[in-house]
């Protein structure tokens, strides 16, 4: 994989065949889900180990266990599909769930990836619909294990959420200036400094745009610097129940870059 400075490719993938596929394209990333009907459930811990045994890039495995943004089962539920994938080799994981009043579910993920040692997760699209996205950042930022948000910059998608997009991504940059600021070398800094200077930032979790992506609208995210892309449909001929199509994959590697 890319290190983290350079453009990701993210695909969604339901088999050790859609993995092998989605390599094959150029992707950098799969997204392992079950069930698209309900958008993305948790899939069985044999499939997670055929993709893990298929291929040599990333893999982050779903959790969740209904449709929708809440929890749908108890707690108790998630927690050991998440605690049977992380033994058996999974240590990057999608999830995020929002309370009834759509906040995010602070307890929920705490309790899911908090106990998971060396774990990394990317808060889904329920992010989309948390109502001040200002807040969302913050509660999101300060979740233990996320690294990544999935976001299309509002609930109708990345044609509609384009200025929200943007935004996000000036937040990003900003964050980061001010972060190199406040960390200077030690023989840099004064006594004085180092009780003046301010704390740095927290890291944001980096933006994966999806949803709704689409070819035509990489040019203006990458213009606002984004460079972290996911797609699921678009990897396949013809919708869900057609299988991953590496030539598809390779267009959006290639436009990408």
């Amino acid at each position: 994989m890319r290190n983290p400075g350079t453009s990701l490719l993210e695909v969604v993938v339901l088999s050790a065949a859609d993995a092998r596929a989605a390599v094959r394209g150029g992707a950098d990333r799969l997204e392992l889900v079950a069930d698209m009907s309900a958008d993305g459930l948790t899939p069985p811990a044999a499939v997670w180990a055929d993709v893990r045994d298929a291929v040599d890039v990333p893999v982050r495995v779903m959790i969740r266990r209904a449709p929708g943004f809440g929890r749908g089962v108890p707690l108790d539920r998630l927690r050991a599909d998440a605690a049977e994938l992380w033994s058996s080799g999974a240590r990057e994981f999608v999830g995020g769930w929002l309370t009834a009043a759509g906040d995010p579910d602070v307890e929920a993920c705490a309790a899911v990836f908090g106990g998971l040692p060396d774990a990394r997760w990317t808060f889904h699209r329920a992010f989309d619909h948390i109502p001040d996205r200002t807040a969302a950042w913050a509660a999101a930022t300060a979740l233990p294990g996320v690294d990544t948000i999935l976001t299309s910059g509002g609930p109708g998608g990345v044609g509609d959420g384009l200025a929200a997009l943007t935004a996000d991504a000036k937040a990003e940059t900003a964050t980061k200036a001010m972060a190199k600021a406040t960390t200077a070398p030690a023989d840099d800094r004064s006594t004085a400094d180092t009780h003046t200077r301010p704390l740095a930032p927290r890291p944001r979790p980096r933006i994966l745009v999806g949803g709704g992506l689409l070819l035509d609208h990489l040019p203006a995210l990458k213009a606002a610097g984004l460079n972290a892309f996911h797609i699921g449909s678009p990897a396949r001929r013809g919708g869900w129940d057609r299988p991953v199509d590496p030539a598809a994959v390779a267009r959006w590697r290639e436009a990408i870059g």
